[in-house]
């Protein structure tokens, strides 16, 4: 009841956050009529005077209300579309490395060019990171039309790229990609034994795009780089063809909340016999014991069309929380093959 009380008196924090960033929006508006007047290449001109005053040690926040103007300006020349005062307001909090939550319909793509671009200024690079290959390529070619018409380069990530693609897209002052992609990369890098091979510059400032789905859906799920295991393909089409003689409760126990499966005794034996073994605990056939259980899994809690998808003669995984594709994403410890041969698709190593 206090708490109510004193949000009547002195607001919420939201709303002071707004009180805050009002003077700056103003001195945004106050500033356009003056932009407006400038040709073409004079407002691309702005981009190197920019530039020049961070290298002199002028602060971005000195420059976000003039860089900010400047940027609406060339929306409006370039795409027709003008920032209203509400994407002004979210650039603002972007820029302050805040979460700016905005309903579908308000603009969060073209709100982004605004802190994106003046934080391209030091020369640093900014990272706009999104949740799949066909947002990175249209935003990037849809407001990257801005980001070129001021003088700046605009790079894509995708996955068919190679390491030098990868190097030139991420030596643009802005750099669309996902974050699997990032992720990778960052990875893939730290593999290397060469810093001259390395994709990636130093980090310095990035925007994230459906930041709940990222950050905190997909932040669930481990980015794991591996290397192919040498194991004979003929092992997974030999379990794969036994796992039929298997029936629910008498051989396994599934739990379809937890998503495993456990072999019961009557199991276990059932498969030292169709797989012509004397244990299965033995440690030389440990390997039977693992393709079986992960070939149980393959049958028993992964469902086409749901969890993955057969395109091209491959197995691809469809997102738990996006419901996207990831091609080039596996599964790991030999769950993929288990896939591949109960679909019946060439199995990769």
């Amino acid at each position: 009841m206090i708490g109510s009380a004193l949000t009547k008196i002195f607001g919420s924090k939201n709303e002071r956050i707004l009180k805050q960033i009002q003077p700056l929006v103003e001195r945004i508006n106050s500033l356009e009529a003056d932009i407006q007047k400038l040709d073409d290449k004079s407002l691309a001109a702005k981009t190197v005077a920019f530039k020049e005053r961070v290298a002199s040690g002028e602060s971005l926040d000195d420059l976000l209300p003039e860089a900010f103007a400047v940027t609406r300006e060339a929306a409006r020349r370039v795409i027709g579309e003008r920032h209203y005062d509400v994407q002004l307001i979210g650039g603002i909090v972007l820029h302050q490395g805040k979460i700016a939550e905005m309903k579908t319909g308000e603009g969060k793509t073209l709100c982004s060019t605004l802190a994106v671009y003046l934080n391209a200024l030091s020369g640093k690079g900014v990272h706009v990171v999104t949740v799949n290959d066909y947002l990175a390529r249209r935003d990037a070619e849809w407001m990257g039309a801005i980001y070129r018409f001021l003088g700046l380069t605009t790079g894509t990530i995708l996955h068919e790229m190679n390491d030098q693609e990868r190097q030139e897209a991420y030596n643009g002052d802005v750099t669309y990609g996902t974050n699997n992609e990032f992720g990778f990369d960052y990875l893939r890098d730290n593999m290397k034994f060469d810093i001259k091979d390395y994709c990636q510059r130093d980090f310095n400032f990035a925007i994230v795009d459906e930041v709940d789905s990222i950050l905190i859906d997909e932040a669930r799920t481990p980015l794991i780089i591996s290397g192919p295991a040498d194991i004979s393909t003929e092992l997974y089409h030999l379990v794969d063809r036994v796992i039929p003689g298997f029936k629910s409760d008498e051989h396994y126990n599934l739990d379809e909340k937890s998503r495993s499966v456990s072999l019961t005794e009557e199991g276990v034996a059932l498969g030292e016999k169709l797989l012509k073994v004397d244990n299965l605990y033995d440690p030389k056939n440990i390997e039977y014991l693992h393709h079986l259980n992960q070939s149980l899994k393959a049958h028993l809690l992964f469902q086409r069309d749901v969890d993955y998808l057969v395109k091209d003669g491959e197995v691809v995984i469809v997102d738990e929380f996006t419901g996207r594709t990831m091609p080039g994403r596996r599964y790991s410890e030999g769950l993929h093959q288990a896939l591949e041969a109960k679909e019946g698709v060439k199995i990769e190593r």
